[in-house]
């Protein structure tokens, strides 16, 4: 047959889903880079992406890896390499950082969120009108414009939640060529997979999901106007896209995870020495073999046990503190001690005995144990580790460390050091390397050997200032590990240098596969929990639906300019109103319904059914688990949970106005009502768009007309 010319291309487009895409991508692109600064949870998330960027191994125990995976993907599109420090909410970024590519994935997905709330609108069986609306309340809502434009989370799993639903939705009523339908339940399963990798919490969605696929396995098993076999083969698929699929995909996400991070990182000293040796640089690697029991005359490298993310060791070389400090105040003009953060030969000390000049071990060893007196002599310049009453350099509340050097002055040896180990089991205990936390202690003053946390100036190369400070129990910063351990053999100086600085470890052969590495992963990530802590702006799921609550993402450091996570309180509103509405309406109908009435006809039944078992039961699924948990909850967990009442409350609506309203005027009046109500969603949403882009700075009495609820934390500065 042949070709006949032109080739014409027919396309049907939605105009109302271009127009509401394009507006959902101008309200969360437009300025994305404002502000240029750290908001509030990036400080958290943006760790995880420079060690990406780093190859560091890390573990995460708030969530599986795919959505860290995601922002730095985003960051590695930007040309991010990870070189920035993310130690404090609103710190300028510099010059070589894209702010914009670290925020624009989710911006993207958060955008698409507007349409996928359209389209699901119109899959649960309901008109355009309705779908348009449901697409303008997730438009106009602020607390979703405000976390898509930031490098969070939320966002990024309602993206997916809400493309797994439609997608099913797709399949389910599709009528077409076999292909098509089964494409969209495989993109269906993907997506429930892609919830769950990026937050547990995405597991409620999930498990809507499964159930409604159930139920329509079971309607599916009684039609016997299907054949057996179609019936076998369309549940047989459904377990596969929606059980086995997801459950492969979340091991794949893993497999890229423990791919990509194969460098020794923070969090090493969670996981087995197996596992630590299949990493680069790994601790296994370094301490095969050593002795286990710290003895007088054992050579040792000390890792401050709170160095995080980032690890560092007690360090000291050929250079002194300088006579005065910038701030004009004096120093001991001893040699300097510090906190070094990569591996050197001027980490190692040797452990000696107060009353004996040797320094090598002897035979036996003599173990040292808990309550011990020891001295530390620095290794390679043969300095005893020293303090006094001088303050330190950066933090003059405490005590200067250093090497002492006899000046000749008066100013006597101070280098006693008590061991103190905290998580002893008796006070007799050995000082053992990796296992024991110990804490130094001074014995002239009681100070503490710690880290302060803080950098020192140029004149010691940026490193880590270690001071000695009286501190009550065991303190930030204030415990040490011995890392790397051998037994020292060489009494003079020379060939004490040549021990130091030959390796201390041999090559480690074994290896662990992916699957022991996913499962050991897995397990330390649901086992190991870190402290909850009160938080300014934690709050309880019960203030969330009132509004009781808000979150101050930032402040401009020097204007009235802010950022809030608060959410359209007129969207909010009309979503508590539809939820009540449902369930009267839906307690009328059953009751009716069981004396013989039926209001409804059976598809328009159906259809309230489903929008109920879908929105309502997304609402509760996703609402009610928070009412459960015993942890600090914030405001943004409750935005998985408000977009499906978004969507109710545009079906219900249309539900209204087309089977509950008989009469013209009254649909009229409904349909003026909606449009009011739509006109004050938008002016609510203008009125605090401000606190949503950061833009324009308001006055102080303008930002005070805008705290609609006492409890809200609203900062303005008088001027």
């Amino acid at each position: 047959m042949a070709l006949q010319l032109p080739l014409v291309v027919t396309a049907r487009v939605d105009l109302l889903l271009v127009l509401v895409a394009l507006l959902a991508f101008w309200t969360r692109m437009r300025h994305l880079a404002h502000p240029n600064a750290v908001v509030f949870d990036e400080v958290y998330y943006g760790q995880f992406v420079s060690l990406y960027m780093k190859r560091l191994f890390f573990i995460d125990d708030s969530g599986p890896p795919l959505g860290h995976m995601i922002l730095a993907l985003g960051a590695y599109l930007g040309g991010f390499d990870g070189n920035f420090t993310w130690n404090r909410i609103g710190a300028e970024y510099p010059c070589g950082v894209s702010v914009w590519s670290l925020r624009a994935v989710p911006a993207a997905c958060g955008a698409l969120c507007v349409p996928l709330g359209y389209c699901v609108t119109l899959e649960l069986g309901f008109g355009h009108v309705s779908a348009l609306g449901a697409a303008l309340l997730l438009l106009l809502d602020n607390s979703l414009i405000v976390q898509s434009r930031l490098m969070l989370l939320e966002c990024v799993l309602i993206f997916f939640i809400l493309s797994s639903f439609l997608a099913y939705l797709r399949f389910h009523r599709a009528a077409g060529s076999w292909p098509i339908r089964y494409s969209w339940l495989l993109l269906s399963g993907t997506s429930c997979a892609a919830t769950i990798g990026v937050k547990y919490m995405g597991v409620f969605s999930y498990l809507l999901l499964l159930v409604v696929a159930f139920v329509h396995c079971w309607k599916l098993i009684g039609n016997t106007q299907v054949s057996g076999v179609s019936v076998f083969v369309e549940c047989v698929c459904r377990g596969v896209c929606l059980l086995v699929l997801p459950v492969l995909l979340y091991v794949l996400c893993f497999y890229v995870h423990l791919t990509l991070l194969h460098r020794s990182g923070p969090h090493d000293q969670l996981m087995t020495p197996a596992f630590q040796a299949s990493l680069e640089g790994g601790l296994s690697r370094i301490t095969e073999g050593q002795p286990l029991e710290v003895a007088y005359g054992s050579q040792v490298t000390l890792r401050s046990s709170t160095s995080q993310p980032i690890p560092c060791w007690l360090h000291s070389h050929k250079a002194n503190y300088p006579i005065r400090y910038d701030s004009g105040r004096g120093s001991s003009h001893q040699q300097q001690v510090t906190c070094y953060a990569f591996k050197d030969v001027n980490n190692w000390w040797i452990v000696k005995s107060a009353a004996r000049a040797d320094l090598a071990v002897g035979r036996p060893p003599r173990a040292v144990r808990h309550g011990d007196v020891v001295q530390l002599l620095h290794g390679m310049t043969s300095r005893l580790l020293n303090s006094h009453d001088v303050a330190a350099p950066v933090s003059p509340h405490a005590q200067e460390v250093s090497c002492y050097i006899d000046f000749n002055v008066s100013m006597p040896t101070q280098n006693l050091w008590k061991v103190d180990i905290v998580n002893r089991e008796d006070d007799s205990e050995v000082w053992k390397t990796i296992v024991s936390e110990v804490r130094l202690v001074h014995v002239n003053t009681s100070a503490v050997l710690k880290l302060s946390g803080l950098s020192l100036p140029d004149w010691a190369a940026g490193q880590m200032e270690v001071v000695a400070e009286k501190v009550k129990g065991h303190g930030s910063g204030a415990t040490w590990t011995v890392e790397e351990h051998r037994y020292g053999t060489s009494e003079e100086q020379k060939d004490r240098e040549a021990e130091l600085q030959s390796p201390t470890y041999m090559d480690v052969s074994r290896k662990i596969s992916l699957w022991s590495k996913f499962l050991e992963v897995q397990w330390r990530m649901l086992t190991v929990k870190q402290e909850d802590s009160e938080h300014k702006y934690s709050s309880a799921p019960s203030e969330w639906i009132t509004m009781e609550t808000n979150i101050a993402y930032w402040l401009h450091p020097s204007t009235n300019a802010q950022i809030h996570l608060i959410g359209n309180p007129v969207s909010w509103g009309v979503a508590n109103l539809s939820l009540l509405a449902y369930h009267i309406m839906a307690a009328i109908y059953l009751l009716r319904r069981r004396r013989g009435i039926k209001d409804l006809p059976d598809v328009a039944w159906e259809r309230f059914v489903s929008v109920g078992v879908m929105c309502v039961g997304g609402w509760l699924l996703n609402f009610v688990p928070f009412v459960l948990m015993d942890k600090r909850l914030f405001l943004y967990h409750y935005l998985p949970a408000l977009v499906f009442l978004h969507l109710l409350s545009a079906a219900l609506l249309e539900h209204v106005h087309t089977h509950v309203l008989s009469k013209d005027t009254h649909r009229r009046v409904l349909l003026a009502c909606a449009f009011v109500t739509w006109v004050c969603v938008f002016l609510s949403y203008r009125a605090f768009s401000p606190l949503t882009f950061g833009s324009p700075e308001l006055s102080a009495n303008q930002l005070r007309a805008l705290k609609w609820r006492s409890s809200w934390d609203i900062l303005y500065r008088r001027r």
